[in-house]
């Protein structure tokens, strides 16, 4: 037998019992949370209790998204931590998750919330302590309002979700941005997704949500760690682990016996200071990151869906809410965009039938209000801005607004 690999077989026999728990381990875990989430008839994520609010906004909303970061800031303190007993045998292995959805039809446009009902009470104080004029409805689920499978004879449908370019927690375009420069006024992001909608017909609806998961504090700090010592143009040494340092003896097994060992000096490099090695641009950005991580962050599965009768479809549609979307890209910051691989479309082979898989897949988990597949991880000011209720400014017809501001009842009102 070689001696190389006679060697690599003594380290791997006295080392086993290390690497191969650890390895099991990991493959159990995979498979048993699959299949606590998937398969388990009593899992927890079965037994939760789902409704829908409707939020109709005031007539008269003189505060910008602002009001709205305090409401997503308020919903990220449902985070919970599950014992192993809950995750293991109940399935407890998410977090309570929201969806804020827009819903537009025959030139309206919606606002809605999917909380858990536990949450209920919860979610109307966020919101009445922002908007004390709004109006909250708990009303039937929208989506149940079509049919159960789509598309078939009478119905179609485009739908993507969406990855961001570059990496987590760099910013995307935020409403501080969209202060005028002179009048210092805002102009509201979301008046371009507004008058979209005022323009949908008969049979023509736009489906579009934000699916949340509040993270815990600290979770993925290494990895955001790595992204801004490269914004700062820090090198980035990877851990090895024991994997790497494994491999490591491996490699130089023959080394060691045909060879001296030589250990390799190490180089510490100097770096210029941070004011005069980043440009204008890149330090704004690093400024802004690091803001962004100094807010409560959710991970995020942002979804869009055109749904249409055949006779009153409109491709102008596909591209209309993407366009108006893209207003919250910067090539400098962060962007958004349409997910290749769930985008309802097929190429070259089975075309239509590789379309129509993937329409169905992406209606079915739009109703489920699924989080399978990319994320992005939007902090609250990310959110405020990508969702939130349109001020006064905004004068397109599409707005349901309340029909004036509520009084409070009187304080000598007799109780029966």
């Amino acid at each position: 037998m070689d001696a190389g690999l006679s060697i690599f077989l003594k380290v791997f026999y006295y080392t086993w019992w290390i690497i191969l728990p650890k390895m099991l381990w990991y493959i159990f875990s995979v498979i048993w949370v699959d299949f606590t989430l998937a398969f388990s008839d009593n899992s927890w994520r079965a037994d939760q209790n789902w409704i829908v609010l409707e939020v109709i906004p005031p007539r008269e909303i003189e505060k910008g998204p602002k009001m709205m970061e305090n409401i997503f800031t308020g919903i990220s303190a449902v985070i919970v931590s599950y014992n192993t007993f809950d995750q293991f045998l109940k399935g407890a292995w998410e977090q309570d998750r929201f969806s804020f959805e827009f819903f537009g039809e025959a030139g309206k446009m919606h606002f809605y919330i999917r909380t858990h009902k536990k949450h209920r009470n919860m979610v109307e104080a966020q919101v009445y302590a922002q908007y004390p004029d709004a109006e909250i409805l708990q009303v039937p689920d929208y989506t149940q309002n079509f049919p159960k499978i789509v598309p078939n004879k009478k119905w179609d449908l485009w739908g993507t979700d969406f990855e961001f370019v570059a990496k987590d927690p760099i910013p995307i375009k935020t409403y501080d941005k969209f202060e005028e420069t002179i009048t210092g006024e805002m102009n509201d992001p979301l008046s371009s997704m507004a008058e979209v909608i005022s323009t949908l017909g008969p049979g023509q609806f736009v489906w579009l949500q934000y699916v949340l998961e509040p993270i815990k504090e600290g979770e993925g700090m290494e990895e955001y760690k790595k992204v801004l010592k490269k914004l700062k143009g820090e090198k980035i040494l990877e851990p090895m682990g024991l994997a790497g340092h494994l491999v490591d003896v491996a490699k130089n097994i023959f080394g060691g016996i045909f060879g001296p060992v030589e250990f390799a000096k190490e180089k510490k490099e100097e770096l210029a200071p941070l004011e005069f090695r980043l440009s204008p641009i890149e330090k704004e950005v690093l400024k802004a990151t690091e803001e962004n991580l100094g807010k409560n962050l959710f991970k995020t599965k942002m979804r869009y869906i055109y749904l249409a009768k055949r006779e009153n479809w409109d491709n102008v549609y596909k591209g209309a809410v993407i366009g108006a979307i893209k207003q919250f890209n910067d090539i400098n910051y962060n962007s958004v965009k349409p997910e290749d691989v769930s985008k309802t479309y097929g190429k070259i082979f089975f075309t239509k039938p590789r379309a129509d898989f993937r329409k169905r897949k992406i209606y079915g988990r739009y109703k489920s209000r699924n989080m399978d597949g990319v994320k992005i991880v939007f902090s609250t000011k990310e959110l405020a801005t990508l969702f939130h209720f349109p001020d006064m400014g905004v004068k397109s017809p599409s707005i349901t607004r309340t029909a004036g501001k509520l009084g409070s009842a009187p304080m000598n009102l007799p109780i029966e």
